[in-house]
């Protein structure tokens, strides 16, 4: 796995031994950027961020900053040293927790998003979940875009909150992303 796009172009991302990680592919990454556009200036919320390719990606192109939120202490150390890897040391922020405490943790300090991106544990209920703590959109810059890399055999990803609207949905092998902006 690697940076393919942007001043990191190329680097080589670690990815721990033994890790049951399913990283995004990169047709999947290129497509996503691709879709979203420019990223000069955003700020990036990686949930499940897994080895923190997308969040990486995003700084690379220009992001402002990345959070990346992950639980397992191997994938975490492998974010870090991807960090220093690509010379992102400070622009981007480790959560160390699950996403549900992340996202508590970012709302009480009034942080938001130009770009949120989640790629849950496919096809264990986590897309609605995760859904459902985003809910109230406080994370989400006015203009923002929330993307949900989920699997196929998953029901399509539904704000079932009615806070967010669906704006696009791609195909990609097993693999969907979906686009959500804020309800005005």
């Amino acid at each position: 796995m690697r940076i393919i796009g942007g001043d990191a172009r190329g680097r080589r991302l670690f990815i721990p031994g033994k890790s049951a990680v399913r990283p995004t592919a990169d047709s999947i990454k290129e497509a996503f950027f691709n879709i979203i556009g420019i990223v000069d200036g955003k700020t990036f919320l990686d949930l499940f961020a897994g080895t923190g390719s997308m969040g990486l990606e995003a700084l690379s192109r220009g992001a402002l900053k990345a959070v990346f939120v992950e639980n397992n202490r191997a994938l975490i150390d492998a974010i870090g040293r991807n960090i220093e890897t690509c010379g992102f040391g400070g622009k981007g922020e480790i959560l160390a927790s699950d996403f549900i405490k992340a996202i508590q943790r970012l709302v009480k300090r009034s942080e938001t998003f130009d770009l949120l991106f989640a790629d849950p544990p496919y096809e264990r209920g986590i897309v609605s979940l995760t859904l459902e703590h985003l809910r109230n959109g406080s994370l989400m810059e006015k203009d923002g875009l929330l993307a949900v890399q989920h699997s196929v055999r998953e029901a399509a990803a539904v704000d079932e909150s009615g806070q967010f609207v669906l704006t696009d949905q791609r195909q990609y092998g097993d693999t969907i992303l979906s686009f959500f902006k804020k309800r005005d």
